[in-house]
């Protein structure tokens, strides 16, 4: 199996790629971390906790406007690994400009692709994707699941996914693709449910709970999501996709009582009912029997000890976090 010593990560600034760079620096690797804005505050970026940041390096590349700077980075650094974890990732907003979510995930991620197909000294190129490319399910599934997407943005990854597909197939590329269920932890932003709840209760204000949140989810900590991706890309034989979640299903009801309860306080007394978003599947039920079963992983947070995990980063960072933006920003 492969050693890479040195790894790039696209997406590095969002709380999956910041967390995964973390995790990468904890195991000694030295990782070359691109995003398309300035690295964000610290608060938020988990591979600045550790005292092993010196061993990562930032470039400011946007992935729609800047190829030729991503390649020729690869290039220069001789880099085999890849770990692509930039995406348009919100779902209800892609309602508004469809256009922006396709560029990003499906014509700039092929453009990527077809620009790497070329380069001899890749031997590993793992896509982060999304489960929501299959749309509602009714029953835990497997990676051979056909795609039925409900949302631009679901739409815009399956395309994205069809089209590494195609390259893999075409070209022999080195590709793997992983598609985890919700993953939270500590550093993620405040319009994600578990540090919103949190904060919210902070705060003193109340949650608006689209549809009442009759939505199921597996919520896996962001920690068991990064060794997963990590076993994939030094493990795993390429061309093969898994699924990385956790066997615990709960409604977001659910969730949000648990935090609730846990913080000491009434539901009602900190949220609203309100109406569900268009196009929200109401259940991701993903089997992760493959990923256990050819790589011997397993998942070690619990929910609860994950939530006491992100309580304590919201009370220890709250100060800074009332100067942070609450809710989603839009970046074309």
């Amino acid at each position: 199996m492969p050693k890479f010593d040195k790894v790039m990560v696209l997406g590095s600034n969002s709380f999956s790629g910041a967390s995964f760079c973390a995790y990468l620096l904890k195991q000694g690797v030295d990782v070359i971390g691109v995003s398309r804005s300035e690295e964000a505050n610290s608060v938020y970026l988990p591979y600045k906790w550790t005292n092993t940041d010196q061993n990562f390096r930032f470039y400011q590349y946007d992935l729609n406007s800047d190829l030729d700077e991503i390649i020729a980075l690869v290039k220069r650094e001789k880099l085999s690994c890849i770990v692509n974890f930039a995406a348009q990732s919100m779902v209800g907003q892609s309602w508004e400009m469809p256009e922006h979510w396709f560029q990003t995930n499906a014509v700039s991620t092929t453009k990527l692709i077809n620009a790497l197909k070329n380069i001899d000294f890749l031997s590993r190129y793992v896509h982060v994707t999304t489960p929501e490319v299959y749309g509602s399910t009714d029953r835990f599934i497997t990676e051979d699941e056909p795609f039925n997407p409900s949302t631009p943005y679901a739409v815009s990854r399956a395309a994205g996914d069809m089209s590494l597909k195609s390259y893999m197939d075409a070209y022999d590329f080195p590709a793997l693709m992983t598609r985890a269920a919700n993953v939270y932890g500590a550093g993620q932003p405040l319009y994600r449910i578990i540090p919103r709840m949190i904060y919210f209760i902070k705060t003193g204000q109340k949650l608006d709970l689209h549809g009442g949140g009759v939505s199921q989810r597996s919520f896996i900590h962001m920690e068991d999501v990064a060794k997963a991706t990590w076993q994939i890309a030094t493990e795993a034989t390429v061309g093969q996709t898994y699924h990385i979640s956790t066997n615990e299903i709960v409604t977001v009801r659910q969730l949000v009582e648990k935090i609730c309860s846990r913080l000491k306080v009434s539901f009602e007394d900190y949220v609203n009912v309100g109406e569900e978003r268009l196009g929200k599947d109401q259940a991701y039920l993903l089997s992760s029997e493959k990923l256990r079963q050819e790589l011997g992983w397993t998942d070690q947070v619990t929910l609860d000890d994950g939530i006491d995990e992100c309580i304590q980063w919201v009370e220890r960072n709250l100060d800074v976090l009332k100067t942070m933006p609450q809710s989603y920003i839009h970046k074309p």
